[in-house]
Formats: structure tokens, sequence, C-alpha cells
């Protein structure tokens, strides 16, 4: 008696993606493939061509994929402030980014596939325009939040590629001991290195503080 094979999932762009999100945790970006992800789905690599023209394709899509699993999970409220906004937005950001090993160097630099983000950033500019600030104003503020995130998250995986596990180099007590005839330098590495939740925080209020002084809204 032979058993009967389920039949596959037709292969599309979202299974394709879904995959090489699940597979990025145990490779990370360098070694994420084609091949990799290929075998993983029980196809060839070319059938991997008909979705995506190259690697940097499927890394858009990958960060499309991201985006929309963030955004279900952020609740706005039509009452936030823009300070309030910018916080929840950017934590948010934060944590979907470092549910993936590389998750920010995935999504640093690629370009959306689709328009599911034109409706949430339709919403926060017209919520920081209606607190006064002008169009170019809310763009750089919004803008310039985003990339202090992307940019502490790289900083972060680097140390930290997924939460609970570091790289080799970054013990705080041999580098303040390497670091001895550099007292403030030392004792800097606590605060560098570690505790990444608060320094995050603390950064993106500074941030915060700094749009509001430079446009003067409040």
């Amino acid at each position: 008696m032979t058993t009967e094979r389920a039949p596959r999932a037709p292969l599309d762009r979202k299974r394709v993606a879904d995959t090489a999100l699940a597979l990025l945790n145990e490779t990370g970006l360098d070694g994420l493939t084609l091949r990799a992800i290929a075998k993983e789905l029980d196809v060839k690599a070319p059938a991997l061509y008909w979705h995506f023209k190259d690697k940097q394709a499927l890394l858009d899509e990958m960060a499309t994929e991201m985006y929309r699993r963030m955004a279900a999970g952020i609740v706005l409220d039509p009452a936030d402030s823009w300070q309030e906004r910018l916080r929840k937005v950017n934590r948010g950001l934060r944590d979907a980014l470092l549910a993936y090993r590389d998750g920010a160097r995935v999504f640093s630099g690629s370009r959306f596939t689709g328009t599911d983000h034109a409706q949430g950033m339709e919403e926060n500019l017209r919520l920081f325009t209606a607190a006064g600030f002008g169009l170019g104003q809310a763009v750089r503020a919004t803008s310039t939040a985003y990339a202090y995130t992307i940019g502490f998250v790289i900083e972060e995986q680097g140390v930290q590629p997924l939460p609970g596990e570091r790289r080799e180099g970054y013990d705080v007590e041999e580098r303040a001991r390497l670091l001895a005839e550099f007292p403030l330098s030392a004792r800097a590495g606590a605060e560098i290195f570690a505790d990444y939740g608060t320094h995050f925080a603390d950064g993106l209020e500074i941030v915060i503080a700094g749009i509001a002084a430079r446009y003067g809204v409040s």
C-alpha cells in the first residue's frame, strides 16, 4: 500500500521570504544563499529566479515581510503626541529587528516591494504636520529617529547577534582590564556594551528632545 504525499504549497514570493527569514537566524545574512533557501524549500535554486532576480530582490521582500509583521504588532492611537508616536514606532522597529540575526542589516537600505508602509507613513506625517511641523520637518524628524534606530541595532547586533548570544571579544571586564591606563574609557565599556535597552531608550529621548529644540515644536 502506498501513501500519497501531501501536495506541497505553491512556491510564491511570500513563501520564499518566510523561509529565508526562518533560515536567517541559523545562517546570518552572509550565509543566507539562494541555494540554501532552495534546499530548505526542496526545490532547485533556479526555481527561485522566477520570483527574485537576485539576492537583493529577495532581501527587499524579506524587509517588506519584516515590516508587515512589525506593523501588525504596534498599536497606534490617533491621539498620540508626536513624541509618543516616535517612541512607539522606533521601539517596535527595534524589537522587530532584534527578532532576526542580522535583522538590521537586512532592513537597512532595502526597498519595500509594495505599498504596505504607505498608510502608516501617511498617518505619521499627518500627526506631525497637525502638531505644527512642516512636511519637510516631519520627514526629517521621523527619518532621523529611524536612522538612529537602524544604526543602533546594527551596532547592538554586532555584539549580540541574538538576545542572549554574545560575540567573542566583548567581555566588559576584560576590556576594562586592558584599558586600565584610561580609567574613564575603561568604565565606559559598561555603558557601551551592556544594558542595550536602557541605552536605546535614553538615546531615543535625546533624539526626541533634539527634534523639539530644533523645530520649536512642543
